[in-house]
C-alpha cells in the first residue's frame, strides 16, 4: 500500500522512474523504519449464501472513516480473516495528490475525525481444509512520515495468539507486494540477533516480476529492509509467475503498476464463489469509480489503469467478492455499478472477532 520505506541504503542502486511529478515528490518524503478470544469464526455458509454474523456496526458492516476490527467473511469451504497488524491514517492530499479538494469536501464520511484516511494494516488469514494461507504480514515497526499522516504497527503475532493461530501452523505466506507496510513482520531475530521466518514451517512466495526489480535495488519508494527483510527472503523465497496456482484454489493474477510485480489473489470456493485479495491496486473505495485517479507511490501510472480495468473487469462478474486492505471497516466487498453506471463499492457483513489491537494514542 503505502509507501513505506526504510532509511536510504547507499548499497542499493537505481530508483525506477515515476510516472507523474507528484509521485516524486511524495516518494521523497515517505517512509522511515524505525527499528527493525477464542477463534470464534463464522462456519462455512450454506449454499448460495454468505455466512458472517451482524455483530458490530449495522448488519456486521463497519464505518469506512474507522479503522478496521479483526474481522472473518466465508465463502463455501473458505474462511478468510483480516489479521489486523495497526492502523495508518493517511493525509488526503499528500497521499493521493491526484484527487481534487473538492471531492473530500463533497464526501466527508471518508475522512475520519482528524481529517485523515482510516487505512489499516495486516494479512489475511485463508482458511480452508486444515491448511492456512497468510497473504501479507503487516507494517511491523516501520512508521509513515509524518507528513504523510500517522501510523503505529507490529501487532499481527499478537493478534494471530488472539485468535490461537500459532505462526507454526501457517504454512504459506504470500506476498501482494514488497511495501513495507505489507512485508513487516516477514522475518523476526532470535536470541543470537539472527533474522528467520516468523512463520517457520511456511514457504515464502512472491511473484517473480516483483522481486526482481527490488532485489536489483531498482525501487527504492516502499523498499523493505535490506539486511531485515530482502536478505533473509533471499534465502527462502519461492517465485511464481502469472496464473500459477500458489495454493490450492489460489491463483496470482499479476497487477502491475502500484509495484512492478504487484499480485492480486483469486481465491476460488468450493462452489465457484471467487474472492479477490485486491493489495494495492485500489487505496480507496472512490478509485474503483475514478480509475484515473493514481496514489503517491504507484511507480507507474498507467500500468495502474490498466490493473484496475483488468480487475473491475472480474469483479463485475457473478459470485465474485474481494478484500481491499486499506477500506477502513469496511474491507470485504462486492462492485456493483450505479446509477450513473460507475463502479461502486458495496460493503458487505463481516463477523468481528475482535477490535483493532492498536491506538495511535
Amino acid at each position: 500500500m503505502a509507501d513505506i520505506s526504510r532509511k536510504p541504503d547507499p548499497s542499493r542502486r537505481g530508483v525506477l522512474r515515476t510516472a507523474i511529478a507528484t509521485t516524486a515528490a511524495v516518494s521523497a518524503s515517505f517512509l522511515d523504519v524505525t527499528a527493525g478470544v477464542a477463534h470464534a469464526a463464522a462456519e462455512p455458509g450454506a449454499a448460495g449464501g454468505l455466512t458472517s454474523a451482524p455483530s458490530h456496526g449495522h448488519d456486521g458492516i463497519g464505518r469506512l472513516n474507522d479503522q478496521s476490527a479483526v474481522r472473518t467473511f466465508t465463502v463455501g469451504d473458505t474462511r478468510l480473516t483480516y489479521v489486523v497488524d495497526g492502523v495508518l491514517e493517511l493525509d488526503p492530499t499528500g497521499f493521493l495528490p491526484a484527487i481534487p479538494a473538492a471531492y473530500w469536501q463533497e464526501h466527508p464520511e471518508a475522512l475520519n475525525a482528524s481529517g485523515r484516511i482510516a487505512a489499516s494494516v495486516g494479512g489475511v488469514l485463508v482458511e480452508r481444509g486444515g491448511r492456512r494461507l497468510l497473504i501479507d504480514v503487516g507494517l511491523g515497526s516501520n512508521v509513515l512520515s509524518p507528513t504523510l499522516g500517522a501510523s503505529r504497527g507490529g501487532a499481527l503475532l499478537r493478534t494471530l495468539q488472539a485468535l490461537r493461530v500459532s505462526p507454526r501452523s501457517i504454512d504459506t505466506v504470500a506476498f501482494t507486494h514488497l511495501h513495507t507496510d505489507h512485508t513487516g513482520l516477514g522475518f523476526v531475530k532470535d536470541g543470537d540477533q539472527v533474522w528467520h521466518k516468523a512463520f517457520p514451517h511456511a514457504d515464502y512466495l512472491v511473484a517473480g516480476a516483483e522481486w526482481e526489480p527490488f532485489w536489483r535495488g531498482e525501487i527504492k519508494v516502499g523498499a523493505p529492509s535490506w539486511d531485515e527483510f530482502m536478505v533473509p527472503m533471499s534465502r527462502v523465497l519461492r517465485r511464481f509467475d502469472d496464473g500459477e496456482e500458489v495454493w490450492p484454489g489460489v491463483t496470482a493474477l499479476i497487477t502491475p503498476g502500484h509495484s512492478p510485480g504487484h499480485t492480486t489473489y483469486v481465491i476460488t470456493a468450493c462452489d465457484g464463489r471467487r474472492i479477490l485479495v485486491l493489495g494495492d491496486a485500489f487505496h480507496i473505495p472512490a478509485q474503483m469509480a475514478r480509475p484515473d485517479w493514481p496514489s503517491g507511490p504507484d511507480t507507474d501510472v498507467e500500468a495502474v489503469r490498466k490493473a484496475r480495468a483488468t480487475l473491475l473487469e472480474q469483479l463485475f462478474l457473478p459470485r465474485t467478492y474481494a478484500f481491499a486492505f486499506h477500506f477502513g471497516d469496511q474491507t470485504f466487498g462486492r462492485v456493483v455499478r450505479d446509477d450513473a453506471g460507475d463502479a461502486h463499492w458495496q460493503p458487505l457483513p463481516a463477523r468481528h472477532l475482535l477490535a483493532n489491537p492498536v491506538a495511535l494514542s
